[in-house]
């Protein structure tokens, strides 16, 4: 039986371009995983496997690996950094223990370190600091260190001091040991000296060391009494400190070097095995009932209690579907059968690998404490809970946030439709963030993403992955139509032909109802002139002509129809009449009764340093916005306000360029509501003209 103590289930996360690939590289070189280190700018790095990563030189999956370091197990992902892929580095995080937070020397805490840093904190994440690129032109050690605190409000533990800045960096100094760890010019990570550090650094170094073990001895009042007596505690002693308010999230050791030169990633990966968590020490994850409530019960660590797992990425290769899972509890073994709760579903476990970026070794089993990929589940999807068929529990699931952007495709050709619905399907399991709808006004197949780049990349897999050619067309905005008078009107369906005739007189009233109360039908008629029989085909023959607005083709929503009288003839009435009747009254009235454009108005939430608010509101109002309210907190701002969805497209880049690509935002649909007469009279012409070309 595996030693969980002896596990490390750690995510590498950061802003794009810090050097989380680059580091993550370094680890698998020094940990003997891969014997030449691939670089990112070459496009050749182990965990960007994908033709899109390489190209672009950006992490878009969360890749998973294992190595083995001090005869410590790590499982490490390295995830994305751009805001468009957050819900990769959510998921990560979700099924992790521990992390790594990496932060460019010169850039320092740079807007996505901060929703990264967000999701961490509310996964409850133990983390250790990287501060990577000491050697660039501009690093500053200090000041990334004091943005950490002022930005995140975050607590830095810092454990080694930077020797040398840019150019001139050459290593670090161990604050516990007072030892300085020099690397040489060869690029190799092995080659280092321990030596006494550097004369002129002496005061610097006590200072901080003070800093370091005051603390730390916080965790131990025994410890902080007899160090306030003047008695320095033992090595063993500060570490267990470190450990514990690492784990408690109070601080994060901090350190820093070059992951490209190769200097300074041996402490972190000690840090790694000190003082992140195994999985045993982590807060067990939480059972909820079929609603998503927490039922009290917890999935604990432990091989011999019942099998539970995540499923938290769905990944598709040349091999087929991968599915990765997180063992919390139990064990998992070939050939045996599990229950996917969501489904209700058993399925049978076939091949178990341990992945390393694209590689696979194949597994017999795996157990509580393991990140594991199976291969060919049929039914389970990210955020399924995986469970023992005899006992079964659903872990608490993910929450995905809705897309806030979408697309029209449309195949190329005919050949290429049933290639697309396959390909859209495999991305749709692969990607929760990613959702596909048909339209049912135009039938044509609408895709809705995170993010521009989101949609560019998905369409760009769906070209070289899937070999399906698309045309993208513009965003579209779903309006409505309604009616603002009552009025009471007559119609007389007469049709003579020879035989039998047809027949109906329709008396009516048509007033507008409650938003969202969608179609109301009535009728009043007494003394049989029309006759009970047919009033279903009177009430058919409005709903069937709602589907289509008098003002631009638009549903008509939320009116009433009553029917007080009419009249009828006992050979030529018919339901057929009455329903033509209806329909053609419904076309003579709803022009008279105040035909308007009805928009759909959306929730923003928008998050924005504090410095951009008043740009942030400025926009929103400029857009038709109204801003419902605001929230302050140690990061930011976050703004609520309702704005109509066709003033909203490619918000997304005009909030990045306003808040120096550090704004986000998210929204859902809220309501319909009047569209102003300008707006109105604008979208009718453009139906119009979109009519005119189709014939």
């Amino acid at each position: 039986m595996a030693d969980l103590t002896k596990y490390r289930n750690i995510g590498i996360f950061a802003h794009v371009d810090a050097g989380k690939t680059t580091t993550t590289e370094r680890i698998l070189k020094l940990t003997g995983k891969i014997h030449k280190t691939g670089e990112v700018h070459d496009g050749e790095a182990t965990t960007d496997f994908m033709e899109q990563e390489a190209e672009r030189g950006i992490t878009i999956q969360s890749a998973a690996t294992s190595c083995v370091w001090n005869d410590h197990r790590m499982n490490i992902i390295d995830t994305p950094g751009h805001v468009d892929f957050t819900i990769e580095v959510y998921r990560s995080l979700k099924v992790l223990d521990g992390g790594v937070g990496v932060f460019c020397g010169s850039g320092g805490v740079e807007p996505q370190s901060e929703t990264n840093w967000r999701y961490a904190n509310d996964s409850e994440v133990a983390r250790v600091i990287f501060i990577n690129k000491m050697d660039r032109m501009g690093a500053d050690f200090y000041r990334v260190v004091d943005q950490i605190e002022n930005v995140l409000g975050a607590n830095p533990l810092v454990m080694v001091l930077p020797i040398g800045i840019e150019d001139d960096f050459v290593g670090a100094v161990d604050l516990l040991t007072r030892k300085a760890h020099i690397w040489d010019d060869t690029g190799k990570p092995e080659n280092f000296k321990i030596e006494e550090p550097p004369a002129d650094m002496a005061d610097k170094i006590e200072e901080w060391r003070e800093k370091l073990i005051e603390t730390a001895v916080e965790q131990d009042d025994d410890l902080m009494e007899a160090y306030l007596e003047g008695e320095e505690p033992s090595m063993e002693d500060i570490k267990r400190c470190i450990r514990k308010g690492t784990i408690a999230l109070d601080f994060f050791p901090t350190y820093c070097g070059s992951a490209f030169k190769n200097k300074g990633i041996q402490p972190v990966l000690d840090a790694v095995v000190d003082f992140l968590p195994n999985p045993t020490e982590v807060k067990p994850q939480p059972e909820t009932d079929e609603e998503g409530n927490e039922t009290g019960e917890f999935a604990i660590v432990d091989p011999n209690r019942p099998l539970r797992a995540l499923a938290f990425k769905i990944m598709d290769d040349r091999f087929g579907a991968l599915t990765f899972i997180r063992i919390y509890s139990g064990k998992l073994t070939k050939g045996s059968s599990v229950l996917n709760t969501f489904t209700g579903k058993t399925e049978r476990i076939g091949r178990i690998v341990e992945m390393h970026a694209d590689e696979r070794i194949e597994l017999e089993g795996a157990e509580a404490g393991d990140i594991v990929a199976v291969i060919g589940m049929k039914n389970v999807q990210t955020g399924h809970t995986l469970c023992d068929p005899d006992n079964p529990a659903t872990l608490e699931p993910m929450v995905f946030p809705d897309p806030v952007i979408s697309i029209a495709v449309s195949p190329k050709d005919k050949g290429a439709a049933e290639k697309m619905g396959i390909a859209i399907g495999k991305m749709v399991k692969e990607d929760p963030s990613f959702r596909v709808e048909t339209d049912e006004d135009s039938g044509e197949t609408i895709l809705k993403g995170m993010g521009e780049l989101h949609l560019d990349i998905k369409i760009d897999i769906m070209k070289r992955t899937h070999g399906v050619e698309v045309d993208v067309g513009a965003p579209q905005v779903a309006y409505r139509e309604t009616i603002t008078q009552k009025i009471e009107d007559t119609y007389t369906h007469k049709k003579q032909s020879g035989g039998a005739g047809q027949f109906a007189k329709i008396d009516y009233i048509v007033e507008p109802g409650e938003p969202g109360s969608g179609f109301e039908f009535e009728s009043k008629v007494t003394g049989g002139n029309v006759p009970r029989e047919f009033w279903p085909a009177v009430e058919k023959g409005f709903v069937k002509s709602m589907e289509k607005g008098v003002l631009a083709g638009f549903p008509c929503l939320d009116f009433k129809v009553t029917l007080f009288d009419g009249n009828y003839h006992p050979v030529d009435s018919s339901a057929v009449a009455y329903e033509l009747a209806a329909a053609a009254a419904y076309r003579q009235s709803m022009p008279k009764a105040g035909a308007q454009l009805m928009e759909p108005i959306m929730k923003v939430d928008v998050f924005t340093p504090e410095d951009h608010v008043g740009d942030v509101i400025g926009d929103l109002n400029r857009r038709r916005g109204m801003i419902q309210g605001q929230d302050a907190s140690s990061t930011g701002v976050r703004i609520k306000a309702e704005c109509p969805l066709a003033e909203m497209f490619g918000y997304i880049g005009d909030l990045r360029t306003m808040t120096s690509g550090r704004g986000q935002f998210s929204m859902e649909f809220s309501h319909y509501a009047p569209c102003p007469k300008n707006v109105a009279e604008d979208v009718i012409k453009e139906v119009k003209e979109r009519e005119e070309k189709k014939k």
